[in-house]
């Protein structure tokens, strides 16, 4: 950061994914870093080997994974994005902790319960829990974008302008579970995009995640994850139907779990003196 604290450069900036050190969004992402970092700023990259979609804050506890460096500043690593961060943090960069991580760009939206199942967002909140701010990027795709030749050119347009001035609000020396922040771009081109509005994690209502079963021609049978319908309903302002009406969401969030909310209600459990 600079003397301000704020997000003017030169920054060192830590880029993950989600979908693997060889996907286009990641070179996106990695361009976004390199203008926002600034002409003397860094940009380090430290991404799954394979594509790791849909594993959420996984890490790996229970195994050792192999990192390669693939360039200068440039590493694979056969783990999780939460993983990677965790290699930048404690490995890569440990010498020179970096002022920001990025994790995305992603091929798909983490709007609404995707954002509970992605990589992206896992990559984001293992920053956040080690003390940096951290910000996922996802790109929705759609019938205005899914077939065109850059997917990404909603993000690749709009996102620098948008990262200063996240960074020039993010909120300084906070502890415990730190904020960060998941954005998704509309699925359309960067022309079509209305704005910017701020919106908390919607609920696509209907049929969600589940499985489809195959046999293969050995007679085993398979089950393939699938995904349900991503134009679902969801309630008005929320970021799935921001993204939808053509605007980028932009949604705080922490890692703590606890439902305050119903924490009242469930007073009367408690024992003891």
């Amino acid at each position: 950061m600079d003397e301000t604290g704020k997000g003017a450069g030169p920054l060192r900036i830590l880029v993950t994914n989600d979908d693997g050190i060889n996907a286009p969004g990641l070179a996106v992402l990695e361009a976004i870093a390199a203008e926002l970092a600034g002409p003397e700023g860094e940009v380090w990259t430290v991404a799954p080997a394979f594509e790791q979609s849909g594993v959420g804050h996984c890490i790996s506890y229970t195994h050792p994974m192999m990192i390669a460096q693939l360039g200068e500043r440039r590493f694979a690593a056969e783990g999780s994005p939460a993983d990677c961060v965790l290699a930048g943090l404690h490995h890569v960069m440990k010498d020179a902790r970096p002022d920001l991580i990025l994790s995305g760009v992603n091929r798909g939206n983490n709007s609404a319960e995707n954002a509970l199942y992605s990589g992206t967002l896992g990559g984001a909140m293992e920053g956040a829990l080690q003390g940096l701010p951290a910000i996922a990027l996802s790109q929705y795709l759609g019938p205005k974008n899914y077939t065109a030749d850059n997917q990404f050119e909603a993000a690749a347009v709009h996102a620098v302008p948008l990262l200063r001035q996240l960074l020039d609000q993010m909120p300084e020396g906070e502890e415990d579970y730190r904020l960060f922040f998941n954005v998704n771009f509309p699925p359309c081109p960067a022309a079509d995009v209305k704005g910017v509005r701020v919106a908390p994690q919607g609920y696509r209502r209907g049929p969600g995640f589940a499985v489809e079963p195959h046999t293969s021609p050995t007679g085993r049978q398979y089950l393939w994850v699938r995904g349900g319908d991503q134009r679902r309903p969801v309630a008005a302002g929320t970021d799935a139907a921001v993204n939808l009406d053509e605007y980028i969401s932009v949604t705080p969030m922490r890692a703590d779990l606890t439902a305050y909310d119903a924490l009242a209600d469930f007073k009367a459990l408690e024992r003891g003196e």
